[in-house]
C-alpha cells in the first residue's frame, strides 16, 4: 500500500512538470477527435486547466515579443502585453474553442408555423484562421419551419453564431458550422444564412484595400429545391452597399 502511495505521488509530480497544452492534446488524440483552429475541444479540458492554459499562452507570448525585439522589461507599453494577449485569445477572441456551447432551450412548434422566418442582421466578430487578423461583419439566417420544428429563442441564434465564430475561422467553413448547428437544434424544413463580412488580413496588410467585402451563403432543404422561397429570402435581407 505504501508502495502504491508513493508511485501515485511520484506520478503526480511528474505530471505537474507537464505542459496543461500537452495534457488537453493527448487526450483529444486518444479520443481519436480533431483539434483543427475550428474545432471545440471544451469536452477534453479539465476544471481549472483554461486558468493554467492561459498561464501557458502568457509565457509563449513573451517568447514571441522577445524574438520581436521588444524591451518589455523597459517599455512601459508592452511591460504587460503577453498578458493581455493571452487573455484576448483564451477567453475572448478565441472563446469558441475552449467552452461548451451555449445553453439552448428548446421548445415544440405547438402553433404549427410554417413560414418563412429571417432572424438578422447579427454582428459577427472572428479572427482569419491564416494570419489572426479580425474578420468582422453580419449574418442573416432564414429558417423554414415545420409542425416538427423546434423553436428555440432569437437570441439564442445570436449566441450560437458568436460561439461558432469564437475561433481562428475561414468564413466559408463558418457558415456550414452554423448551420449544420442550427439545422441540428432546430430540424427546420429549410434553412438559409448569408453572411457579409471585411477581412482585416486584406484591409491591414496585403493589398490594404479598406472596402472589400465576402459574401458567401449557405443554403439547406427547401431553401435549396424552391427558387422563389430562395429570392424571398435574399431581397428580405436589407443589406446596404
Amino acid at each position: 500500500m505504501l508502495m502504491q502511495t508513493q508511485n501515485t505521488m511520484m506520478a503526480s509530480d511528474a505530471d505537474e512538470g507537464i505542459p496543461v497544452s500537452v495534457k488537453i492534446r493527448e487526450r483529444v488524440l486518444a479520443a481519436r477527435k480533431r483539434f483543427n483552429a475550428n474545432d471545440n475541444i471544451a469536452q477534453f479540458i479539465q476544471p481549472g486547466e483554461l486558468e493554467k492554459l492561459l498561464d501557458e499562452v502568457e509565457e509563449k507570448m513573451k517568447g514571441v515579443l522577445s524574438s520581436l525585439v521588444i524591451d518589455t522589461e523597459n517599455d512601459h507599453n508592452t511591460d504587460d502585453t503577453a498578458r493581455r494577449v493571452a487573455k484576448m485569445y483564451v477567453n475572448e477572441v478565441f472563446r469558441g474553442r475552449y467552452v461548451p456551447g451555449p445553453s439552448i432551450t428548446e421548445f415544440p412548434n405547438v402553433g404549427h408555423l410554417n413560414e418563412l422566418m429571417i432572424v438578422g442582421p447579427i454582428t459577427v466578430r472572428s479572427a482569419c484562421s491564416h494570419h489572426f487578423c479580425p474578420v468582422i461583419g453580419k449574418i442573416w439566417i432564414g429558417v423554414m419551419p415545420n409542425e416538427h420544428t423546434n423553436v428555440i429563442g432569437l437570441s439564442k441564434y445570436a449566441r450560437l453564431a458568436e460561439w461558432i465564430m469564437g475561433r481562428p475561422q475561414i468564413q466559408e467553413e463558418a457558415v456550414v458550422q452554423l448551420a449544420d448547428l442550427i439545422q441540428e437544434k432546430t430540424q427546420p424544413d429549410g434553412l438559409a444564412i448569408v453572411m457579409e463580412a471585411s477581412h482585416y488580413c486584406m484591409a491591414w496588410r496585403g493589398v490594404k484595400d479598406m472596402d472589400s467585402k465576402m459574401i458567401n451563403s449557405v443554403m439547406r432543404g427547401v431553401f435549396l429545391k424552391d427558387s422563389t422561397l430562395r429570392r424571398e429570402f435574399l431581397s428580405l435581407i436589407p443589406r446596404k452597399d
